[in-house]
């Protein structure tokens, strides 16, 4: 339990710190993660009255985007990050959705009654909760039975160059401690079969697997770099340990890399993720 509530405390610190560089970037975010929200929206196929919840909600998506959906129903937003709900709302405002409530709550509690929700959607969370398990768990319970569930999470980190180049090039250059094993991070869930094996404990069925590729479409090499340095947080703390002139020789080798592959004037990265998918 003391490594659990490390994790959660950890991740919910790391979010609500990096709230504002979210926010900043929303737009472009958001695009280059449309897709998977939409791969999800096309499975769970909101409708009617459906009461939704959409977990790891960060910014709003893909919650605001089922809650459109549903003018009659309802969507409940939950984050660990207070800071992340609170651009939740203010997106749902912006965009005249007012069929939504937000909620803080940790994903391996979640303050709902058994079989309450018709649906679940959860875009890029699994990796970083506390437990996983305990998180699948906890989405079955209050999932009603043959409700549907869907989430992405990213795949191996050789199909995910735009985020490995960083990475790898900072450890080049620095002693960055690895993660302990079951830690939180951005591939903790590419590991083949352990997110069905995960589903299937937690007593959900129907269990498909499938790739998405999407472009990370951000114009320039400049644009990546700032947009990455200020919604990274593993990439924020390594580089704020390094002196000036290392940073910018990082940095210099990471533009040389990808100008190497890819085009400047329009920059898109390559990415790769995984949709999973079931029922109750």
């Amino acid at each position: 339990m003391e490594q659990l509530d490390l994790f959660r405390n950890q991740q919910k610190e790391s979010w609500n710190a990096f709230s504002g560089g979210w926010k900043k970037w929303d737009e472009l975010t958001m695009s280059f993660l449309h897709p998977m929200g939409q791969k999800i929206i096309d499975f769970i196929k909101p409708s009617g009255t459906q009461h939704i919840l959409d977990v790891a909600s960060g910014t709003g998506e893909p919650g605001l985007s089922i809650a459109s959906l549903l003018p009659e129903g309802k969507v409940t937003l939950t984050d660990i990050a207070e800071n992340m709900l609170v651009i939740a709302n203010e997106n749902a405002i912006a965009k005249n959705i007012s069929n939504i409530e937000t909620k803080v709550t940790d994903v391996c509690d979640l303050p709902f009654e058994n079989n309450y929700f018709d649906a679940i959607s959860c875009r890029f969370g699994f990796m970083f909760f506390p437990d996983m398990q305990i998180a699948a768990n906890e989405m079955c319970r209050v999932l009603k039975v043959s409700g549907k569930i869907a989430t992405t999470v990213w795949n191996i980190p050789e199909k995910n160059w735009w985020v490995t180049v960083i990475m790898d090039t900072i450890i080049k250059h620095m002693e960055i401690p690895a993660n302990p094993s079951g830690a939180p991070g951005m591939f903790r869930c590419c590991k083949p079969g352990l997110m069905e094996n995960v589903f299937q404990q937690a007593g959900f069925k129907n269990i498909t697997v499938k790739e998405i590729e999407a472009p990370l479409k951000c114009g320039t090499i400049e644009n990546y770099w700032n947009m990455m340095t200020e919604i990274g947080a593993p990439i924020a703390s390594a580089l704020n340990k390094a002196e000036s002139n290392l940073k910018e020789r990082i940095k210099k080798e990471i533009f040389e890399q990808i100008a190497s592959n890819y085009l400047q004037h329009d920059l898109q990265l390559d990415t790769s993720a995984l949709l999973i998918t079931a029922n109750k």
